[in-house]
């Protein structure tokens, strides 16, 4: 499942005008993304992902977009904090997570927790700063 959302990633692409943008780089590895979300008051309507990254990075954002759009911000947020504790070996409620609780197994290499999260952080910046269109973010080692 993880190289089927990697090699064919859902909701690859650009959404353009109107969007949030916000791109994340995760220095250690290398991976770079830019997720795009298009907001209809606090519903997520559409999002679009671009960028590269390796296989877990890539199939993560693949597997985010698929279970946030038409949640609202408050519910994306929680699915958030439901995939940054899965991926950290934490007791949650993975089947909200649909393909992503596949990806529990991420806790037995915490060096890729941060490829894992990295779509997810992305999203956190938009929710966090729903007013700001734009916003460009290097996560520290």
């Amino acid at each position: 499942m993880i190289l089927d959302h990697s090699s064919y990633p859902h909701h690859h692409g650009t959404l353009g005008a109107g969007s949030h943008k916000v791109e994340l780089h995760n220095p250690t590895c290398g991976d770079i993304i830019t997720l795009e979300v298009q907001l209809n008051g606090d519903i997520i309507e559409n999002v679009a992902f671009s960028g590269h990254g390796c296989s877990i990075s890539t199939a993560s954002a693949s597997m985010m977009t698929d279970v946030i759009i038409g949640k609202t911000l408050a519910e994306a947020s929680e699915l958030s904090e439901i995939f940054s504790g899965l991926v950290q070996g934490q007791e949650v409620d993975a089947d909200r997570l649909k393909d992503g609780a596949i990806l529990s197994g991420v806790a037995k290499f915490p060096a890729r927790i941060k490829c894992a999260t990295l779509g997810w952080k992305a999203l956190d910046q938009i929710i966090a700063h729903p007013e700001i269109e734009e916003y460009q973010e290097k996560i520290n080692e």
